[in-house]
């Protein structure tokens, strides 16, 4: 017997194993039991995630001996021609084929005889949007007004190029892209049923390759039991779809983020001896961005199966939001720019190296005390009489200031105000971080914060150390930054909160008691609409 693809091997016969398309399934087994069927239906979405698949179970629901029903029985004349593809009320068209008003009026002129074995006649036309506009004008009243025992299913992967006329004739349904979790379940069971031994991450990477179609996994999953042989393995499936080691990506972020040169080059280099595609590695390195990205502001977002969760969620501990967002738009500018590069490693190499360059002042490489006072009397001779007078400033406070005691408050110039202070500091996205955090204390040169626990995602290495040297700025003296997380029930932004809470209830209570409003209330049988009301500033608490 000849070998037959998985893909067609494993298709589903049933609405039950059909997978990721729950919310289709569900309306057409509704409508089949309650025998509420429509006359022309339309199945959209990207290729391979089921739309012929769709119709054909649906044209055995219709067509099947034992009557219409959502669960055909699979097993009569009807219900097997259909799945070896040879009923003969079951018409299947190909509109790239067939784009021409003669073959569509042909079509529709048969459409009127009665079906020769079942109750209805179905006309599947797959690719639908392919139809030239005379061919669509041509159908448009049969599709409307079609004879009882005739079924459309149209299907298309280009919903937008289907005039609104035919559209507004069929009853549409979107099928969506399959998530990676479904389909590595999906091959991981079939698999099983074909006695062959896998890895698990392997069945992962063949679901992320598939960009949610079906087809397209089950059509790797074939090219990966040819080349893998008796097992498939996670390192014979990267090679096959050169796909780019993680811990390479993890270990060039980590070489960023920490200014290391030498690292980030040497990682190149050792991806440029292993041949790998650098276009797809500065993709795969953008993907990456984008999810660290997300577990940063949205923690729970991040899928739990997610093999490499730990990495992600220590990296967003690591680094800002605003590099996150420097880093990616470097990603895909290189990406886009790659092939003006004299070579493929020199665009790669160039990219990693506007990563480093473009790192935000706070993450900087660490200098000596030495090293920076050389540097600004090698460069910039007038700058060092800048910097004396602040280090004689700072040292005059240390001999005047005993660490076992507490220093008054004018010591830093500052009157104990937090929300005072923000404001005047320049923090950027920083600011959500100082807004939301309370002053507990500040005790010779260490300021301590606290925020309550529903905010503790700003608490990111990054965030505290830029907070703290801009508050190191703003009083011209090494400042330390504690952050607890003990709650702020009086935030700068809690407070303005609140002001602004109290400044309109007042607004409200001197509008209902003003003399001419009073007046409309009562004769005339107004209404106050309190989405129009706005705070007056004049008003004061009486």
């Amino acid at each position: 017997m000849s070998y037959q693809v998985l893909a067609r091997k494993y298709r589903p016969r049933s609405f039950d194993k059909l997978v990721g398309q729950t919310h289709v399934v569900q309306a057409l087994k509704n409508a089949l039991d309650q025998k509420r069927l429509h006359h022309a239906y339309l199945f959209t979405g990207t290729r391979g995630v089921g739309k012929t698949t769709l119709a054909r179970i649906l044209a055995k629901s219709l067509n099947c001996e034992k009557g219409i029903s959502s669960s055909p029985c699979g097993t009569c004349s009807a219900c097997t021609e259909i799945d070896q593809g040879r009923y003969i009320d079951l018409i299947e068209v190909d509109a790239a084929s067939n784009t021409q008003v003669d073959n569509m009026r042909d079509l529709l002129d048969n459409a009127h005889y009665a079906p020769t074995q079942g109750q209805f006649k179905i006309y599947i036309i797959d690719e639908v949007h392919m139809l030239s506009k005379s061919a669509f004008n041509a159908m448009l009243k049969t599709l409307e007004e079609p004879p009882e025992h005739v079924k459309f299913i149209l299907a298309t992967t280009e919903p937008q190029k289907v005039p609104v006329t035919v559209l507004s004739r069929c009853l549409q349904f979107n099928l969506k892209q399959m998530p990676s979790a479904s389909i590595s379940e999906y091959l991981e069971k079939i698999l099983k049923e074909e006695s062959i031994q896998y890895e698990i991450n392997a069945m992962y990477l063949i679901a992320k390759a598939a960009n949610g179609s079906m087809r397209d996994a089950l059509s790797i999953l074939d090219q990966g039991i040819a080349y893998c042989g008796e097992k498939i393995e996670e390192i014979a499936i990267k090679k096959m779809l050169g796909a780019i080691d993680q811990s390479y990506l993890f270990n060039l972020i980590h070489a960023v983020i920490n200014q290391d040169g030498p690292k980030v080059i040497e990682i190149a280099k050792s991806m440029d001896e292993r041949n790998l595609s650098f276009n797809a590695a500065l993709n795969d390195l953008a993907n990456l961005i984008q999810t660290i990205s997300v577990a940063q502001s949205i923690p729970e977002s991040l899928d739990p199966s997610y093999l490499d969760r730990d990495q992600v969620m220590v990296l967003t501990q690591k680094i800002s939001a605003e590099q996150l967002q420097l880093l990616y738009q470097i990603s895909i500018l290189g990406k886009r720019d790659l092939y003006l590069a004299p070579d493929e490693y020199a665009g790669f190499t160039m990219t990693l190296l506007r990563m480093l360059s473009f790192a935000p002042n706070e993450l900087a490489l660490p200098k000596t005390q030495t090293s920076i006072k050389k540097e600004v009397t090698t460069h910039a001779p007038k700058i060092e009489t800048k910097i004396e007078p602040i280090e004689t400033e700072i040292t005059t406070i240390k001999k005047k200031v005993d660490l076992n005691e507490e220093i008054p408050k004018n010591t830093l110039s500052f009157n104990g105000n937090w929300r005072e202070l923000v404001d005047q500091l320049k923090l950027g996205l920083v600011k959500a971080l100082a807004q939301q955090s309370e002053l507990v204390s500040f005790i010779d040169n260490e300021i301590i914060l606290s925020i309550a626990d529903e905010h503790k995602h700003l608490l990111n290495e990054a965030y505290q150390k830029k907070l703290e040297l801009s508050l190191s700025e703003h009083f011209n003296q090494r400042i330390k930054l504690v952050i607890m997380q003990k709650g702020a029930n009086h935030s700068p932004l809690k407070q303005k909160q609140d002001e602004r809470s109290t400044l309109m209830k007042h607004t409200e209570e001197a509008m209902l008691h003003d003399p001419f409003v009073k007046s409309l209330l009562t004769e005339f049988n107004a209404e106050i609409i309190p989405s129009s009301i706005q705070a007056n500033q004049s008003i004061k608490e009486s």
